[in-house]
């Protein structure tokens, strides 16, 4: 089971965090931590349920973890195996996902998929949703897995629709012409694109597009 203590910096204070796999008894904070990350337009019916929650900690565990400030449940992020192909990238989150109930879990796959992240807005400035992603990459190492995967939202390109393809908001938002909440997050934490995914969230903001974004295992051998 995985727990990392260590500190994080509130301007110049330094504050103590530990991540560590979520149980059974987080489960109301992990669903009120949905519920204040993904506030409407995004959909409530994928708010985490008690009955998805249970399966992350029963079918892969190790991909279950939140991180505690001062003892507080502040965020959360879960995972898991799947055989991906990079050759046949496309697929939508319900999908690749089970809906969130993971029961597609594979044991022997070679990518550890990203299901969820979310901190609580009044933590963020404490980059906590980063040291999520690095410990998740952890896990990576330590299962000897090819990559770390997942469909990132795209929530800014709404704006931008009529002007451009998802693909050109992409390389825009990697050129740095454009910044977006969740894209410009992901590259921040070293994720880099894979492919724009068409249909791959109900999200009006993304116009329901994706975009995989994948962390390739250095460790790794082939």
């Amino acid at each position: 089971m995985y727990r990392k203590e260590f500190f994080v910096f509130d301007q110049e204070k330094p504050v103590p965090v530990v991540i560590r796999n979520y149980e059974e008894k987080d489960f109301s904070y992990l669903i009120r931590i949905q519920q204040e990350s993904f506030p409407p337009p995004f959909p409530s019916e994928l708010w985490w349920n008690e009955e998805q929650l249970k399966n992350h900690v029963t079918l892969f565990p190790q991909g279950a973890l939140c991180i505690e400030v001062n003892g507080e449940i502040a965020g959360s992020m879960t995972g898991l195996l799947i055989d991906f192909d990079p050759n046949h990238p496309e697929h939508s989150w319900e999908e690749i996902t089970d809906n969130g109930y993971i029961r597609n879990h594979n044991p022997n796959g070679n990518t550890l998929y990203v299901v969820d992240i979310g901190v609580r807005p009044t933590y963020r400035k404490l980059g906590l949703g980063k040291w999520l992603m690095f410990s998740m990459y952890d896990v990576v190492v330590h299962l000897g897995l090819e990559r770390l995967l997942g469909g990132g939202r795209m929530p800014g390109y709404y704006k931008k629709a009529s002007a451009m393809s998802p693909n050109q908001y992409i390389e825009a938002v990697v050129n740095g012409e454009l910044k977006d909440p969740v894209i410009t997050f992901l590259l921040h934490c070293g994720r880099t694109p894979v492919k724009v995914v068409a249909n791959y969230l109900d999200d009006e903001e993304s116009c329901n597009y994706g975009t995989l974004m994948e962390w390739k295992n250095p460790f790794f051998k082939s």
